[in-house]
């Protein structure tokens, strides 16, 4: 869909943002590296309830631009070529990309590595290696965690990896659980840290009042570690 482009003040600045609208139930935000602000919006959202919410979130808005600034650069475009960084469950490893009759990827010290019969393959053999740790780290992440809510009555009808924008985790209506495969680069807490959080929109839909104090009561910390994975995951 189209974006359209509105602006709020905050004190003395300006925070210039882009809507789009979406068949979604909530509001939702993403502060990009370059400083650009995102919104996406419900369709049936007025531009009164989008203008008061990013009023809300102006503070945390206003954070992550600061944060971008203080890297000094961009997150460059990622090109799969030996020397690169790349993230693995928080760590960060330099990939090392290998000529090789085989197509393998595995990790050993800081060193991720792929072996490839032709280099462009490269990207497409790591993000199929991400996406198979994901599935297997995620599940193995998620029984304890689901277990422990089976005191609440709930228990999500699956997990699912699925690709998203601007989200690292969703619930669907029918109670499965959607996670970003691209979680797989943060640590173990911060993917734990997401999946309490849609664990808590099994027993709670919205963001309400109730809905925090669950997860605040199952995850204390949970502010700490959702600052730490948007700061890491740029």
């Amino acid at each position: 869909m189209d974006q359209i482009k509105d602006r709020i003040e905050y004190g003395s600045r300006v925070m210039e943002y882009a809507i789009e609208y979406r068949a979604r139930k909530t509001l939702g935000i993403c502060v990009h590296p370059d400083g650009r602000i995102e919104v996406k919006a419900p369709v049936e959202a007025s531009l009164e309830q989008i203008r008061s919410h990013v009023h809300r979130r102006a503070s945390w808005i206003y954070r992550q631009q600061r944060y971008f600034d203080s890297l000094g650069i961009h997150t460059p475009e990622r090109r799969y070529v030996s020397g690169e960084s790349h993230l693995y469950l928080g760590r960060q490893y330099m990939l090392r990309v290998v000529d090789s009759e085989r197509n393998e990827v595995h990790y050993k010290g800081n060193i991720l590595e792929v072996e490839c019969r032709h280099r462009r393959d490269a990207r497409t053999l790591l993000l199929a290696w991400y996406r198979r740790r994901a599935e297997i780290k995620f599940g193995e992440y998620a029984a304890p965690l689901i277990a422990r809510f089976g005191r609440y009555g709930v228990q999500p009808s699956g997990i699912a990896l699925k690709e998203m924008a601007t989200r690292w985790g969703s619930c669907t209506a029918s109670g499965q659980i959607l996670l970003n495969p691209r979680l797989v680069g943060a640590p173990r807490i911060c993917i734990e840290y997401v999946i309490v959080h849609e664990l808590c929109h099994l027993v709670h839909h919205n963001h309400t009042k109730a809905f925090y104090e669950l997860l605040a009561r199952e995850m204390p910390d949970w502010q700490k570690w959702k600052m730490k994975l948007e700061r890491l995951m740029i």
